[in-house]
């Protein structure tokens, strides 16, 4: 019996231990990512609030296209990057390095093919949103601000795989390093285009689309002269023109999980402009989306960590050490949602000064405090659990899964409290926080009973079979 005891002691012992080596591991990924996420997130806040000084009408048609090419352009790039992190991400964890850089060709080439198409949609959308019921001078205006942010598309389409390849290698300092200088230097440029220059709306758009070309040659060099790339640098060859098609089979359900809320959020503010003062609606919704979306940046970084840990250990076949760090992860998740929600919960009676000195809109936010608290546990949980099952490669699963919570769940339920039980904006967020909560225990029900051993063993597979399906199409 003493023997068992010590048996169980020492087991103990070694799961602390491991836990709080994975624990270090994640908080080295996830800390930075964090940061790197809120600078480039407000690269965006930076050009509305240069906008918002010009008037009513620019800073209405810069919100609209940023909404608008956020939801069709840059969040579909950023969803459709996701495939890399499984590809790349086990293929650096199975120590086969050239194969990371294929991948990220492979990447590249994909999303560039994506541009063409939006841009399309960006240059219509002048004569698109009337139909919509919006007003004419406001959709020119949203559509110029567009086509001047075209550039940035084709940029992002670099920009996001540049980025994947180097979270899976852990390597985050240069991209915190770049992110903190371009936003330095995007507000700087902004406001001379802005305000110096008299270019307007359109400069501010001009230089959110220099700032992220200047982001991808910054990491490009990096890339290309650093030593910690040196492993991973490949020529491009033809491989990476065979890798498209695998990479649209993860891209494709990755960009699904990541739009289908994005786009369920959107739907939230266009249904808010129904209920009979919509003026008030509208901006208290747009308000607390701004507020969740702030702070959505912080779980994406956990998330981000998760899904490269995931990957890595799935690729060099330690499935314990995923499980562990699924695990960690969500630890991290769990714990910053609390603190944070919880402090947001305390100064929900003045939280609406920050935004507007109107006392309506200031208690109307104040009942929508606790939902928002809400929220943030629920995402935190999600983007860490979405992160697992982006390094896990279980995309399409998530994709079902969003549907059906968001669409099937979510919407209806918000509509029918909105506007049936009269609950109206309150009513909404209701609704697709009981979708995130559906969510969220799938996805954990998902994360719960996933056999690690078989997705290393799929991971190996992935790897491998790749290698050998161009060995023979080189014969």
């Amino acid at each position: 019996m003493e023997e068992e005891g010590k048996r169980e002691e020492r087991k103990w012992a070694i799961t602390w231990e491991r836990f709080v080596q994975e624990l270090k591991k994640a908080g080295y990924i996830a800390a930075p990512m964090v940061a790197v996420s809120v600078l480039q997130y407000l690269q965006q806040v930076v050009s509305v609030i240069i906008i918002g000084h010009l008037g009513a009408l620019a800073l209405a048609s810069a919100a609209i296209a940023t909404s608008i090419t956020n939801v069709t352009g840059f969040s579909l790039l950023s969803g459709m990057a996701g495939g890399l992190e499984t590809l790349a991400g086990q293929a650096y964890g199975a120590k086969q390095y050239q194969k990371l850089g294929t991948y990220t060709y492979s990447a590249i080439i994909s999303l560039i093919i994506m541009c063409p198409p939006i841009c399309v949609l960006w240059i219509f959308i002048g004569k698109l949103l009337p139909l919509l019921g919006q007003d004419t001078l406001i959709s020119q205006e949203a559509c110029k601000y567009s086509m001047w942010l075209i550039p940035a598309l084709f940029g992002g389409a670099v920009l996001k795989p540049l980025t994947r390849y180097l979270q899976t290698q852990s390597v985050i300092l240069p991209m915190l390093i770049t992110s903190s200088f371009i936003l330095c230097l995007h507000t700087i440029s902004c406001w001379i285009l802005v305000n110096k220059l008299q270019l307007g709306q359109k400069g501010a758009a001009i230089a959110f689309s220099l700032s992220t070309w200047l982001n991808v040659i910054l990491l490009g060099l990096y890339v290309k002269f650093s030593s910690a790339c040196e492993k991973t640098r490949a020529p491009l060859s033809r491989e990476a023109l065979y890798g498209i098609g695998e990479f649209f089979r993860l891209g494709v359900p990755s960009a699904i999980m990541v739009c289908l809320k994005w786009w369920s959020m959107e739907l939230l503010l266009l249904l808010s402009g129904l209920f009979k003062n919509p003026k008030l609606e509208t901006s208290v919704l747009s308000i607390c989306l701004t507020i969740s979306t702030l702070h959505f940046t912080v779980p994406y970084g956990f998330g981000a960590a998760a899904s490269t840990r995931v990957s890595n250990e799935l690729g060099a076949g330690n499935p314990q050490l995923a499980r562990m760090a699924v695990l960690v992860a969500l630890f991290l998740a769990g714990t910053e949602s609390v603190i944070v929600s919880s402090g947001l919960f305390l100064s929900r009676q003045v939280l609406g000064y920050a935004y507007s000195n109107d006392r309506q809109v200031v208690r109307y936010i104040s009942v929508m405090t606790p939902l928002i608290c809400l929220s943030f546990i629920m995402d935190s949980l999600q983007a860490v659990l979405s992160g697992v099952a982006r390094g896990s490669g279980w995309q399409k699963i998530g994709a079902y899964i969003n549907i059906g919570s968001f669409y099937l769940v979510g919407l209806p339920v918000a509509a029918v409290l909105g506007f049936v039980a009269h609950l109206r904006g309150k009513g909404l967020w209701i609704g697709i926080l009981a979708g995130s909560f559906l969510q969220t225990v799938l996805l954990s029900i998902v994360t719960a009973c996933t056999d690690w051993n078989k997705q290393v063993t799929k991971a190996r597979e992935r790897v491998l079979e790749r290698r050998s399906s161009v060995k023979d199409e080189d014969k």
